[in-house]
């Protein structure tokens, strides 16, 4: 792994640890389903990065499923945080329509 790539997942890390950290904290004071949309993706994206690194470090191989070349994993670590954004957007518009 190159330096710069180290860099930048190290960037990652912490940018996303902090994130994490502040959406669990935000869980445990909400519980409407849009923040906790919210929350989920952001924890799910975190994840993702994490799982990318110790596979790309080594640490664990990654034996996986390949849908049309597609690692399953990483499908579903790139899917899944928009689609929990996509779903607390839509909360937010329903209940500010309700209003």
């Amino acid at each position: 792994m190159e330096q710069s790539q180290l860099i930048l997942y190290v960037i990652k890390l912490a940018l996303g640890g902090i994130v994490a950290f502040l959406a669990i904290l935000l869980w445990s004071r909400t519980r409407d389903g849009a923040w906790m949309s919210l929350v989920a993706g952001a924890i799910v994206s975190y994840a993702g990065i994490v799982y990318q690194l110790l596979g790309d470090l080594g640490i664990f191989f990654k034996k996986d499923l390949y849908i049309g070349g597609l690692s399953l994993t990483q499908l579903i670590f790139t899917v899944i945080p928009p689609l929990f954004y996509i779903i607390a957007f839509v909360l937010m518009l329903i209940r500010t329509r309700n209003k």
